[in-house]
């Protein structure tokens, strides 16, 4: 991918190049990423795309622009864009109960105490709707909130976890035995409700969710190198991915070479199960911002986009009014959470540039994207570090990519 003039989409490139100093001099120079990958799009041109690091530090590998990532959160846009879809066919709707797709799920209770195996419950009051998984106010939970006795078994069991040997049908089925963590449409809570959307996916559509995902989504827009798993003919590309070990230095934590990603999953998940390439994510992207269209393929109108990006939470609150996550791919206030997405209500109130009405989000490997409508921008920031919240590095981007503007 070759950048055109930054300065004709009202961009500075000097700017930008101390965008690329700053990410070299604080995080690759000194150990704290691996790599770097930024790409920013402004009014269809490719104003900025730069290459730093390294994807594979054990083989001394340099970063390519094919570079396969795991996108890991960055799969739940995706999957909500299938089920919206859905939605457009008339197939399902938002205000539906859960539990006409899934009627294991009808009695449901909310956790009052107890053990695994010894829960106790109360009857909810209101069902669980589609549109409680797709703003995470559901009530279910993810095992590596680390909060409760709920999230205790999710961890027991292997619940949402796509390096595992659980099924997507099989957590649909063992979740019906484990009581929602708070009622829903009561909290906020980062979880696997973005997974369950996947399975209801494939149910409602009469095929298998990874195969509408090919069919309905990667082939229209020309995704070509967006899967679950990695084929052996590109598993070259395949980058490594890092954690930050107690020292603060960073560690190989999943081989390329040797990766349960070269191999098709037992569980899809439709939470964070996806590997792509900046590329591809940019062709989603251009998708959302142009209205649900590219190159002449329309996968949703502008009205189910525009309904998406706008904030979702009950009574018109914010992230910081609801959540009881203790871990997000948002961390700041004056944002809220639309259908798959979190919305930007209040820059302001943030402390952070950006507009009233972009929209993101990120993955656990500290990849992150942005979408803002109203400055006709696209950011897609690659790296592989786990885990995504050590760092302010969202942040900086925001901050030093809207300081280029002219």
């Amino acid at each position: 991918m070759s950048p055109e003039s930054a300065e004709s989409v009202g961009l500075s490139s000097s700017r930008l190049q101390l965008l690329d100093r700053h990410l070299q001099q604080r995080y690759l120079d000194t150990g704290r990423l691996p790599c770097a990958m930024t790409l920013i799009q402004r009014r269809g041109t490719l104003a900025h795309f730069s290459l730093q690091g390294q994807m594979d530090l054990e083989r001394a590998r340099p970063l390519q622009q094919d570079t396969l990532f795991r996108i890991y959160s960055m799969t739940k846009p995706i999957t909500s864009v299938a089920l919206m879809m859905l939605v457009e066919q008339g197939l399902i709707a938002l205000d539906d109960p859960v539990h006409r797709y899934i009627p294991q799920w009808r009695n449901l209770g909310v956790y009052e105490g107890g053990l695994v195996g010894t829960f106790r419950s109360r009857p909810l009051a209101k069902p669980m709707r589609i549109v409680d998984l797709l703003r995470h106010t559901s009530g279910l939970t993810y095992g590596l909130q680390q909060r409760t006795n709920v999230d205790a078994a999710y961890r027991k069991f292997g619940f949402g976890d796509p390096a595992g040997n659980s099924t997507l049908e099989g957590m649909i089925e063992g979740l019906a035995q484990i009581p929602l963590e708070a009622a829903p449409g009561d909290v906020w809570n980062y979880s696997v409700s973005t997974d369950v959307l996947g399975y209801i996916v494939g149910k409602v559509s009469g095929q298998p969710f990874e195969e509408f995902l090919r069919q309905h989504i990667f082939a229209p827009l020309g995704m070509v190198d967006t899967d679950f798993h990695v084929p052996a003919e590109k598993a070259d590309r395949f980058a490594a991915c890092y954690i930050l070990g107690p020292d603060g230095r960073m560690k190989l934590q999943d081989d390329p070479r040797a990766s349960n990603y070269l191999r098709p999953p037992s569980f899809i998940s439709g939470g964070g199960g996806l590997v792509s390439t900046a590329a591809d994510y940019l062709r989603f992207c251009r998708m959302l911002l142009n209205g649900g269209v590219l190159d002449d393929v329309r996968l949703l109108s502008p009205k189910t986009i525009e309904l998406m990006t706008v904030n979702h939470l009950p009574g018109g609150k914010e992230l910081p009014d609801m959540s009881v996550s203790l871990f997000s791919e948002a961390s700041y206030s004056g944002v809220g959470f639309g259908l798959g997405f979190a919305v930007t209500t209040h820059p302001a109130r943030g402390l952070i540039p950006g507009s009233a009405g972009d929209y993101s989000w990120g993955g656990m490997a500290s990849t992150y994207f942005w979408i803002d409508p109203r400055e006709q921008l696209i950011v897609i920031f690659m790296t592989q570090l786990i885990p995504s919240t050590i760092y302010n590095l969202r942040r900086e981007l925001r901050t030093l990519v809207y300081s280029a503007f002219t």
